[in-house]
């Protein structure tokens, strides 16, 4: 595992993860950011559950969009147009609720920071995977590059809100807004610039052909764009019923850090996941973490006391990781590289839209029948993911471009 890891930190350098996650840690911000903003200047909850319903349709449409255009035209252009894009418009929605705009005008300009939101998680994937293919490596090391970036992730979504809380705390929701409209223009431009977006250039036939074959792609491809939807509604339904749970229990305060707790938790076996054989499958690992996720939230609509919470919860996030990573790793194997970045896009928007939805939902159940019912949604979402990963027959695309070893890689562990 560690000489994996050793690996793929040779081929990424120092600086690239540092600064792709700098890029992404704005996304984790501005959700629960914008919700505590709107509401401390609006006085409506609902209103502002309004606004941040807005800005995650924007991100949800507009995700895919994004990584269209970086296929077509290559990460540099795209990345620093989203970048500024992004910075000004979560400015812009700063401004407008410190100045008490009207609800229509905070959806409006919401939608605008959603739909401008630079992607860098989902373009980070697709950079590190072009670096280790035209490295010559092996399914295993692109494998656990998918790993290390799945990681990533789950850290800036554990790491985003908690910086939200202390700025809350120490100043204003403004002040955490701000802080994320910086990170983009900062390390949003510094990622666009770093020499490795080179690495996605578009190459013009390929392109010309890839665009021929759009219609053409895979059914396996949207079947995984289904996992990561039920995925999302897990979080949502997930938060709908820790949050109802807390505040019956008489410590709020608590939610936030049970749910972090469950992202580290799921990224320290997102990492050891490098320490598994490469002779177990994609689809293996797919359908292991999906029977997880429903053996591990089962106990969800039993639990009534905070102790019993943490460690349910925390034992869960041990299936987040692996079901995460084993659908991008066959999502990369799936789609043609000219629609890689598009794909990836699609996946991250899916578990956007689905965390929203279920959100919402499920903070309707739990406010009427309390918070078993909210888990039991997740429960739910979980069973269809197991019932999908079990459906779909999961192949290879026949042109993913790729020399002999790297062929050989694929065809092991496309199964």
């Amino acid at each position: 595992m560690f000489r994996t890891h050793r690996d793929t930190f040779a081929l990424l350098g120092p600086v690239l993860p540092v600064v792709s996650f700098l890029a992404r840690l704005p996304t984790a911000m501005c959700q629960l950011g914008t919700l505590l903003l709107v509401a401390e200047t609006s006085g409506s909850l609902g209103t502002a559950g309004l606004v941040g319903g807005a800005l995650a349709a924007g991100q949800t449409v507009a995700g895919p969009v994004v990584g269209r255009l970086t296929d077509r035209h290559g990460q540099r252009g795209v990345l620093l147009a989203a970048s500024a894009a992004n910075a000004l418009a979560v400015t812009g929605l700063v401004l407008a609720a410190l100045a008490h705009a009207p609800t229509g005008r905070l959806v409006a300009v919401a939608v605008l920071a959603g739909a401008s939101v630079p992607q860098a998680g989902p373009l980070a994937r697709t950079r590190s995977v072009a670096l280790a293919r035209r490295s010559g490596a092996d399914g295993r090391l692109v494998g656990t590059v998918l790993s290390f970036e799945g990681t990533l992730d789950e850290v800036s979504f554990v790491l985003g809100p908690a910086f939200v809380g202390v700025a809350v705390a120490v100043a204003h929701p403004a002040a955490a807004l701000l802080l994320a409209a910086l990170l983009l223009a900062v390390f949003g431009t510094a990622f666009a610039l770093h020499p490795s977006a080179a690495a996605t250039a578009p190459d013009p036939a390929s392109t010309r052909k890839g665009s021929a074959e759009r219609t053409r792609l895979a059914g396996t491809a949207y079947a995984l764009r289904g996992a990561m939807v039920l995925q999302g509604v897990m979080f949502g339904a997930s938060q709908a019923g820790i949050t109802a749970l807390t505040e019956d229990l008489g410590v709020p305060a608590q939610a936030g850090l049970v749910y972090a707790a469950m992202g580290v938790m799921s990224a320290v076996v997102g990492l050891s996941l490098a320490a598994l054989p490469a002779r177990i499958g994609l689809t293996t690992r797919w359908r292991a973490a999906t029977a997880g996720l429903v053996a591990l939230s089962l106990p969800l609509p039993w639990t009534g006391s905070l102790g019993g919470l943490y460690a349910v919860v925390v034992v869960l996030g041990a299936a987040y990781a692996p079901h995460l990573i084993a659908v991008f790793g066959l999502t990369e194997r799936a789609v043609p590289a000219t629609r890689l970045a598009e794909s990836m896009a699609f996946l991250t928007s899916g578990v956007v839209a689905g965390q929203a939805l279920a959100l919402a939902f499920s903070g309707r159940l739990a406010e009427r029948h309390g918070a078993p019912a909210a888990f039991a949604v997740a429960v739910g979402a979980a069973v269809a993911c197991a019932a999908l990963s079990w459906a779909v027959r999961t192949r290879p695309v026949p042109s993913a471009p790729a020399g002999p070893a790297v062929r050989r890689g694929v065809a092991g562990r496309s199964g």
